[in-house]
């Protein structure tokens, strides 16, 4: 990296910049956030709610009328840390640049928060301070784990009866094994929510009820009971930040005074390496807590400059790593994390940048397809509003206009400087539906709509049925999937029939087993012949499909090795139970046999294919489910007819827990058995009972019901 990785044009430099995400469970209040902080940093002039369908960063038609998320926006805003007597900022007085992007809650849209992260230094995560830790806050802190961001968490809705910030911080701390801590504690709960204890300064902050929305607060002397709250919180504070950071703990051990600004440095430093978490308390809707947690967000969360350079591999040498360090003098390296079509401006690429520039006019590099494309316009987004920019700098978040060849997940780079970066990963779809145009005028559009969604969505999938020849679309759920119907509706014109929904099941294999398949004509003319021997094996869960060349004394010419890999490749599309897609098998290609003359290409593809089919015969195959995660929160008065009607639907119980009168069950559940479920969950809780759900894996079908769903199939 240069003496200094700032280019002398770029607005804000490195170290005064923050891309951050903000992600919870549905409904913890992760727009209602997002607004607040764009209206304190002024990128807006007026509060919209959600629940009016006023969001900034719910545009689209289908988030409004819902009041959901369902596709991430980012958004760029500015914000100073303004000098207070008696508190300690890192920052004071500087402007900063925070690019955000708000993700959805829905496990259905898991995808979105999945390729966010992917890009992001830092997130906010938000909890509900009466629900505490939920199913899909659980799914958001593993895809965070996953790529390392640093976090801060905010305990949101404490004006909410039943809030209990305690309660929320233990959950943390114990559900998801987070070293957390309180750096801002409520004042008050329920309708009595004031303020916050700032642990650190040892302050109180209090917030005014006036028509700014809460724009105005006071920073006050503690007192009454907040005195032994807030000095308890802070030894308790320096405790743990000591115990993981050397620099505090030598001062801790020396018994040298720690300043405010000492324990906020290492609160910083431990944040960044993951070690430790903040933990603020407020209520986003009350606009109580915001500026302060905006404030956090500077102070802890990293700068691209402090965390790690990209790492990605060459793309002619997989085993060769390159780094690509945040610096504007850098060679440019960026990645393509989004897709999406913008109704004014047409197809736009979002981009983060990790080193170098890039300017319009400029032309970009994919290693993916080995071609370059030029850059027409460069834009920077604020949720559904453009402002057109000349340059993107390295840190920066944006999109690319006029680009066409890009999926997600590819890296878009200099030619001179090959790189391929880890894409985000993305879950297999769990149902599926027949779709067809009401039409035959409808048809094309249908198409052109499909295959544009599909761009955009790597969890929706689009096949053609090869029995039927009718069009098959697969998602993460039945809100999924209704949403895409429905922007085909509105934003192709296309009226569509839509099937049932169907379970996206899978295939795999129980037991070891040998395959022999063989293609022999040579009966006049031009022949073909190629035999192949496999053995297969069960594969660790998650694995997928691994294959081992063992074949010695040249059996199979090396020429001949790619077909059977190709053979065996195309095998896993089609299963012996039912013909759906088989995952987790490991492949041993073992032995074959050639001809002079006769051997080629396809006949070894071929006789690979019979050589698997002949194997999974063998091989105990089974047919599996996708299994959910369910969790139900319901007045104790109905637990035991709910608990009932799980077990009809051949559920494992996980857990149950109770607080107050409201018990909350954890159960796995098959995917099948729980179409229609909301409906009759009200039916039984009187509409007082509500649940969450989320895939977990692939488990075997009970041999009773392939039995009666397949008959002789099976």
């Amino acid at each position: 990296m240069s003496a200094n990785p700032n280019h002398p044009d770029r607005p804000y430099p490195l170290e005064r910049t923050r891309n951050i995400g903000i992600a919870a469970h549905i409904d913890a209040g992760k727009t209602t956030l997002t607004e607040r902080i764009l209206f304190y940093t002024g990128m807006i002039h007026r509060v919209g709610e959600v629940h009016d369908g006023a969001a900034t960063t719910d545009h689209m038609e289908q988030e409004r009328e819902r009041g959901i998320t369902i596709t991430s926006a980012a958004v760029t805003c500015e914000w100073e840390q303004v000098p207070v007597d008696g508190v300690v900022k890192l920052y004071e007085g500087e402007k900063q640049r925070v690019n955000i992007i708000d993700t959805p809650g829905h496990v259905d849209f898991t995808a979105e928060v999945e390729r966010s992260l992917r890009v992001l230094d830092g997130a906010i995560v938000v909890f509900c301070g009466v629900a505490g830790v939920q199913p899909q806050t659980e799914t958001v802190w593993r895809q965070a784990t996953k790529y390392s961001v640093p976090r801060i968490v905010f305990v949101n809705k404490m004006d909410r009866t039943g809030a209990d910030f305690d309660h929320v911080l233990n959950d943390v701390r114990e559900k998801l094994g987070a070293n957390a801590g309180a750096i801002l504690i409520p004042i008050g709960s329920e309708e009595n929510l004031k303020g916050q204890i700032d642990v650190v300064n040892q302050q109180a902050i209090i917030f005014h009820d006036d028509s700014k929305c809460g724009s105005t607060f006071s920073v006050k002397d503690l007192e009454g009971e907040q005195i032994e709250i807030a000095a308890n919180a802070k030894l308790e504070l320096i405790d743990q930040i000591a115990d993981i950071d050397d620099e505090l703990g030598e001062k801790f051990l020396m018994e040298e005074e720690i300043t405010a600004a000492d324990l906020k440095a290492a609160i910083r430093r431990t944040t960044i390496s993951n070690k430790f978490i903040p933990v603020s308390g407020g209520s986003a809707f009350k606009n109580k807590g915001v500026q302060f947690l905006i404030d956090a967000v500077i102070d802890y969360l990293p700068s691209p400059l402090d965390v790690d350079a990209a790492k990605g591999l060459l793309p002619d040498d997989p085993d060769t790593e390159v780094l690509a360090p945040s610096d504007d003098n850098g060679k440019f390296c960026s990645l393509a994390f989004k897709l999406w079509a913008d109704k004014f401006v047409g197809k736009l690429v979002f981009f983060r940048v990790y080193s170098g520039t890039i300017s319009k006019g400029s032309m970009v590099y994919n290693p993916r397809t080995g071609k370059q494309e030029r850059v027409q316009r460069i834009i920077q987004m604020q949720a559904d509003k453009t402002a057109e920019v000349d340059t993107a700098y390295a840190g920066d978040i944006a999109a690319y206009v006029g680009i066409k060849n890009v999926t997600t997940g590819d890296t878009l780079c200099d030619k001179k400087f090959q790189i391929l970066l880890e894409p985000p990963s993305f879950p297999e779809p769990v149902i599926a539906m027949a779709v067809e145009p009401k039409t035959v005028a409808d048809s094309d559009k249908m198409a052109v709509g499909l295959a544009r969604l599909q761009e955009e969505d790597p969890t929706f999938v689009v096949k053609t049925d090869d029995d039927t020849g009718q069009t098959i679309i697969a998602g993460m759920g039945e809100l999924h999937l209704e949403i895409i119907i429905d922007r085909l509706k509105r934003e192709f014109n296309v009226a569509a029939n839509v099937g049932k929904p169907q379970i996206a099941y899978r295939e795999s294999i129980s037991k070891e087993a040998k395959g022999h398949g063989e293609l022999k004509k040579q009966s006049g003319g031009t022949g073909q012949f190629g035999v192949v021997d496999i053995a297969v094996r069960p594969n660790e869960k998650g694995k997928g499909l691994t294959i081992d060349n063992k074949v010695t004394g040249g059996a199979i010419p090396k020429e001949f090795i790619k077909s059977v890999i190709v053979g065996v490749e195309g095998s896993m599309t089609n299963g012996v139970v039912g013909g759906y897609p088989v995952i987790d098998v490991h492949v041993d290609i073992i032995d074959g046999e050639a001809h002079d003359v006769d051997s080629s290409d396809n006949a070894f593809k071929v006789a690979a294919i019979f050589a698997v089919r002949d194997a999974f015969e063998n091989a105990g195959p089974q047919l599996l489910e996708p299994v959910m995660d369910v969790e139900i929160s319901t007045p104790i008065d109905y637990q035991g007819d709910i608990m009932g009607d799980l077990n009809r639907r051949r559920a494992i119980i996980g857990g149950m827990e109770t607080k107050g009168s409201v018990s909350t069950l954890k159960a796995q559940v098959p995917l099948a058995e729980m179409f229609g479920y909301m409906t009759a969950l009200r039916t039984m809780s009187s509409g007082r009972a509500s649940f969450t759900m989320e895939p977990s894996s692939f488990e075997p079908v009970p041999q009773a019901i392939v039995d009666e769903k397949f008959g002789v199939r099976a």
